[in-house]
């Protein structure tokens, strides 16, 4: 059965699908339309992981043949702060120019026969009525989600308080590099990246407080895509000026925006897929936005020529189904996993301003991934946090001693039992003067002004951490950890990065 289908979106994640449905159906016509010109490309680099990129390649090799030829590789992670730089192995990731890798995936879908339409706008689905097949892959504004409904969809938007802005620069980094400083208004932290031989990537993210008192505010993110923050460029090149080292920040559209955590139940809506940014986001900071729009391409592509047979409306809606069933779980778990980052990120400044270099490391790697899987990635990384806890206290993490009022307590993991909090060792703990802070419990939260110790408890496992992260951070007594199902590794991971003092399990 010959079929007929519109994709709507040139990024990676549109023209990726359409290469691939040309190719498993030859007999079957695809046409893409895209608003800008074929050499136009907003942004710089786009990065995968090695663990990311087998799904794609085995689907089609346009990509490790793109980044074998143009891009970068590195393994290591770099963080910078207060002087000091923290190096963390085992991390294999790449990276390419966005120019660049569209480009390609221009001449594979021409090559597989797509009829690629650019500087041609579609403003409503009634132009598309000829075709059997909508895929919506026009990103996180979608023109067309708003014209299905986003309430249709069930779709969800969580907007970050954070800003952030997207440069290049000329200046050449070796691999992922975090930069940390302090100006007279506030934090700013830098995530740059190789993406050719002579191009950087370059984003800066601060908090709304810090952004508006440097006066980077002023500029109107309103106009239509173009200008860039020609302010902010020299303000964050006199800042980095040190890191950047006579380097340039480069401009395409660069200008601040709050990163949109973009979340949908449903995928489909009539004849019409929706695929990348029009329904799913998961911050930056995780590398995986092409990534999961290339995953969705295949997905849809799969269902698309599995059903394709089928007669009438029968043949799309069973493909739909199948491809939100393969494609919707990895998305969950990327943005399972973006959700700390996200939240990190949020809060750099705090970190930055409380920790030592080597523990502010910990807490940025930790952010995601348990102490285990750092020593598996990089053994030498947490050998030597280990070792400056031991220096700093004397003892491995979860055997140092700490106090509680006049208590000593021998060790940083406890256990809730029958008779009270005790010691791993089965020794009680004289619990008055502790408070404890529930966060299912309504109303106004106790005072804690003479406690001898602070237990965090209730909310979500990730709501327990957060909230007793940030009373660590700025208590001077101990603040305990509720984690009932925590094991002695993740234990220690909440004690290394000074989330907890100590953590309460079964």
């Amino acid at each position: 059965m010959h079929r007929s289908i519109a994709v709507v979106g040139g990024g990676p994640g549109g023209l990726f699908f359409s290469a691939l449905m040309k190719a498993r159906r030859p007999d079957w016509s695809v046409t893409l339309f895209e608003r800008n010109r074929a050499d136009d490309a907003f942004g710089f680099g786009v990065v995968f992981s090695d663990a990311t990129l087998e799904k794609i390649a085995a689907a089609d090799s346009v990509l490790t043949d793109a980044l074998r030829e143009h891009g970068t590789h590195w393994d290591t992670i770099d963080v910078v702060a207060k002087g000091e730089v923290r190096s963390f192995s085992g991390n294999g990731m790449a990276a390419i120019h966005r120019k660049t890798l569209l480009r390609l995936l221009q001449e594979k879908a021409a090559g597989a026969g797509v009829d690629l339409r650019f500087a041609s706008q579609v403003g409503r689905l009634a132009d598309l009525r000829e075709y059997d097949v909508v895929v919506a892959a026009d990103g996180a504004n979608s023109r067309l989600r708003s014209e299905v409904g986003e309430a249709a969809l069930g779709h969800a938007v969580d907007e970050a308080t954070a800003t952030f802005i997207w440069f290049g620069t000329d200046h050449m980094f070796d691999g992922l590099t975090f930069l940390h400083r302090r100006s007279e208004h506030g934090n700013f932290a830098v995530h740059a990246y190789p993406i050719s031989p002579d191009v950087s990537t370059f984003i800066v993210e601060t908090d709304a407080e810090t952004w508006a008192a440097a006066g980077l505010d002023e500029f109107d993110v309103t106009q239509p895509p173009g200008p860039s923050d020609e302010r902010t460029r020299a303000y964050l090149t006199e800042l980095f000026a040190e890191e950047l080292d006579g380097g340039q920040l480069l401009t395409n559209n660069s200008r601040w925006g709050n990163f949109r955590t973009r979340s949908s139940s449903t995928w489909h809506a009539g004849n019409v897929a929706f695929l990348g940014d029009a329904v799913h986001t998961a911050h930056f900071s995780v590398g995986s936005g092409t990534k999961m729009a290339m995953e969705d391409a295949i997905a849809l592509a799969d269902a698309l020529d599995a059903h394709g047979d089928d007669d009438g409306d029968a043949g799309p809606a069973e493909a739909f189904a199948a491809y939100e069933a393969a494609a919707q779980p990895s998305v969950r778990r990327v943005q399972d996993a973006a959700g700390p980052s996200l939240a990190w990120w949020e809060h750099f400044g705090e970190y930055h301003e409380a920790l030592e270099p080597w523990q502010f490391a910990f807490h940025f790697f930790s952010r995601s991934i348990p102490l285990r899987k750092i020593r598996r990635r990089d053994p030498a990384f947490a050998q030597a946090v280990e070792e400056k806890w031991r220096a700093t206290h004397g003892a491995e993490p979860l055997a140092t001693p700490f106090t509680i009022g006049e208590q000593e307590v021998p060790g940083r993991l406890l256990r809730r039992t029958g008779a009270g909090l005790a010691h791993a060792d089965g020794a009680l703990i004289d619990e008055s003067g502790v408070v404890v802070v529930d966060l299912d419990a309504p109303g106004e939260q106790p005072d804690t002004a003479a406690a001898a110790a602070i237990v965090v408890t209730g909310g979500s496992a990730r709501e327990r951490i957060r909230a007793a992260e940030r009373r660590a951070l700025a208590s001077v007594i101990p603040v305990l950890l509720d984690l009932p199902d925590a094991d002695d590794d993740e234990a220690a991971t909440m004690v290394l990065s000074g989330r907890a003092d100590a953590v309460i399990v079964r």
